[in-house]
């Protein structure tokens, strides 16, 4: 299969990398991380006059539509920068929740998430269920017209800075059934809900969000009671996707940031680069990082397929970019010495990312045994 991007998709490409070159250099980056936020509400606010904000998300709901693709490409950008800011969370995640409802009032959030108004957090992992998007204890008990949310969710990422929060519930059937599951739009400042936000060790944010007979109505059903699980599904292969293609920027910077370090170092009066053995470790950083960016676009085309389709192909990229970024990130880390574990370089920023994308929605052995099971 031969893909290559359209000619308004290279400009998207041009004009993403031109930004995170010019305005998102590791400093900027590192200061972003390290404030109250987590990132900078201002380029958040730069990100929406380009545009990228109502990327994926349908024009008739106040975005600008494209697909996986487009956002893919964003994201690859994003990953070169080690970018901070919740894409992936508020626009990618959200688009992908929030569409999928019936109710207009959640389109219309969809517009303000596009505009750079409002943003939005997905809160579905749980401290017992792994990467199982089943096992939800969280429950919504019907109480008057409405439900009571009881129950925590874990690692919500940028839940903290988020308007609003997409919730995972279980309105019937035993905790780990594949039925029974719901999910809700729950204002974050809502009463009987409490965050409690955190940093994460590769530079994000995330919070432990719990809720306390968290009052809900049913206007806040996304989608069909008891039948979220498909939606939920879909949420995430949508941020895997984002997560694969962040991961082959994160990669090819790597990348590039050894081979110009080899480049600059010598030793007994010869440059490191010039030596063949490491030449050869340079190519297969370059070899792998090239199969994981081609797995994430094969990803990116096949989100809108049948949903086993889908899924085995979200699965084999989640496969790739765990090997890849395995090699990549350990040999990036060697080949630079002593000096790339430490926090003053920052390659050891991009392994820290590199490492937590793998076990992000799943790791090598969660999606090997999803292929096994799921033949084509």
């Amino acid at each position: 299969m031969q893909f290559a991007f359209t000619e308004e998709q290279t400009l998207l490409q041009e004009s993403a990398e031109k930004l995170v070159e010019n305005d998102y250099p590791f400093q900027v980056r590192t200061a972003n991380a390290q404030s109250e936020l987590g990132f900078d509400d201002a380029m958040w606010g730069k990100f929406a006059e380009l545009g990228w904000l109502g990327l994926g998300v349908p024009e008739e709901m106040g975005g600008y539509g494209g697909g996986a693709v487009e956002t893919s490409i964003i994201m690859e950008a994003l990953g070169r920068a080690l970018a901070v800011e919740p894409f992936i969370s508020s626009v990618i995640m959200a688009s992908a929740a929030l569409s999928r409802s019936t109710v207009s009032a959640h389109h219309a959030l969809l517009a303000e998430v596009a505009g750079g108004k409002k943003r939005v957090a997905f809160a579905f992992a749980e401290r017992h269920s792994r990467y199982d998007l089943n096992r939800v204890k969280v429950s919504a008990a019907e109480s008057g017209d409405g439900y009571a949310l009881n129950g925590t969710k874990s690692v919500a990422f940028h839940a903290d800075s988020a308007d609003a929060l997409v919730v995972t519930a279980r309105t019937s059937h035993a905790p780990a059934d594949t039925d029974g599951i719901s999910l809700f739009l729950v204002d974050r400042a809502a009463p009987g809900v409490t965050v409690r936000g955190y940093p994460t060790v590769d530079g994000l944010r995330a919070a432990e969000v719990t809720f306390d007979n968290a009052a809900v109505t049913k206007a806040q059903l996304i989608g069909p009671r008891d039948e979220g699980l498909p939606i939920i599904e879909a949420v995430v292969d949508a941020g895997i996707v984002a997560l694969a293609a962040e991961a082959a920027g994160i990669m090819k910077h790597m990348y590039e940031s050894t081979l110009e370090y080899l480049r600059g170092r010598e030793q007994f009066g010869v440059s490191l680069a010039s030596l063949q053995a490491l030449q050869h470790r340079v190519v297969d950083m370059f070899v792998a990082t090239e199969l994981a960016r081609s797995m994430a676009y094969m990803a990116a085309v096949k989100l809108d397929a049948p949903p086993d389709e889908r899924r085995r192909a979200v699965s084999a990229a989640k496969v790739q970019l765990g090997k890849s970024g395995k090699l990549v990130g350990e040999e990036s880390i060697q080949l630079h010495g002593g000096m790339g574990m430490t926090d003053e370089m920052a390659i050891s920023h991009y392994f820290k990312r590199l490492t937590m994308i793998n076990t992000t929605f799943g790791d090598v052995d969660h999606h090997l045994d999803y292929l096994i099971d799921h033949p084509s």
